[in-house]
């Protein structure tokens, strides 16, 4: 089993990324919370690994933190949510508040995640609410500039690749723009995300 990488990135996509290692190019789903935090095509990566063997494929899932992968696996571990949907959870909740949020048993934060209906929210807050890590301070992202009609394409990638519906996700990264950060896409994919689970 790949438990760790350590190369530098080949591709990157906000819910995928390809790391060179020594010439081998391993292809690793990521959530968002990972995805904010890594540098551009080129840059060195070091990422935590949980590999997912399946009939038909084997599957990389990387994290930039140990508190993200311990709530990965402990979200697949709840009967009725594989890897797909674990990593859509992290991908539109910071670690930090979905552990509050399942220890408030509050299922409003967590439905309003995509993919995650209320019977799954009900099971995750049942199976997980005494079983969570301790809560760690996540590492400060590395926000670039970009800009702003570039920037608004990616985010709307982001939020469709999420599974939201086009029209509501461009009304969010609408609102969104103005009240983030001009050209900063982790502030206004943040912001984007709380306009979508008003």
């Amino acid at each position: 089993m790949i438990a760790h990488l350590r190369g530098r990135i080949f591709d990157k996509q906000p819910h995928r990324i390809v790391v060179d290692v020594n010439g081998v190019g391993y292809d690793v789903a990521v959530p968002l919370s990972t995805f904010y935090g890594l540098g551009e095509a080129g840059a060195d990566i070091a990422l935590r690994i949980h590999t997912h063997v399946r009939e038909d494929a084997l599957l990389l899932f990387g994290f930039a933190t140990r508190l993200e992968q311990d709530l990965f696996e402990r979200l697949i571990s709840v009967s009725g949510i594989g890897p797909k949907v674990a990593l859509a959870v992290l991908s539109g909740i910071e670690p930090g508040e979905l552990i509050s949020a399942i220890h408030r048993g509050d299922l409003a934060r967590l439905t309003a995640i995509p993919g995650v209906g209320k019977k799954t929210s009900e099971r995750i807050v049942l199976e997980l609410k005494d079983r969570l890590p301790k809560v760690e301070h996540p590492p400060a992202p590395e926000g670039g500039r970009t800009e702003p009609s570039a920037l608004k394409d990616d985010v709307l990638s982001a939020l469709v690749n999420l599974g939201y519906h086009r029209p509501l996700a461009e009304k969010a990264v609408d609102a969104a723009a103005k009240a983030a950060t001009a050209g900063d896409f982790e502030q206004t994919l943040r912001q984007a995300l709380r306009e979508l689970a008003r």
